[in-house]
């Protein structure tokens, strides 16, 4: 990874609609280095796929939370089941499988309060390995369009 493929992988984070014409000229290299870059990227598993980002209020789910979960028995086969059910659900935007206090945190979006009182109580409270559950609103979110390497730190994991 350097400098180049950064530049590249900045660009396409915040636009992966750039055609690869309008990305070499941005990057300041040919487009067919940019190409082979592009190619390189993906078959290292650096670039995982390209996706359009989409406003969640604007297709009917403006409230928002974080849902912290505990399970037990903690094994492989029930946190694997239990993410798989997750992952299937609509109103699951994303499934985090985490340490400390909680096993999970559960981003979803929902039209609005009663829909999450009915999602954690139809959907989560009803399975037998959640022991407790909590959840909190998001009021604002932030993303953070753009990682780029960490200084020190190589693909494949670091030094």
């Amino acid at each position: 990874m350097d400098d180049t493929d950064s530049a590249i992988l900045s660009h396409l984070q915040r636009d992966a609609r750039l055609t690869n014409r309008e990305l070499a000229r941005l990057v300041g290299i040919a487009p067919s280095t940019c190409l082979e870059r592009v190619r390189a990227l993906r078959s290292r598993g650096v670039i995982t796929g390209y996706h359009a980002a989409v406003q969640p209020r604007l297709l009917g789910r403006s409230l928002q939370a974080l849902v912290f979960a505990r399970l037990r028995p903690l094994s492989r086969d029930v946190i694997s089941g239990f993410e798989a059910y997750l992952s299937q659900l609509p109103e699951v935007v994303s499934v985090f499988v985490v340490s400390g206090d909680d096993d999970f945190v559960v981003h979803v979006a929902v039209p609005d309060i009663d829909r999450l009182h009915a999602f954690l109580m139809d959907r989560f409270s009803a399975r037998r390995e959640v022991v407790s559950f909590r959840s909190s609103v998001i009021y604002q979110q932030t993303n953070v369009r753009v990682l780029t390497p960490l200084d020190g730190h190589e693909y494949g994991g670091g030094r």
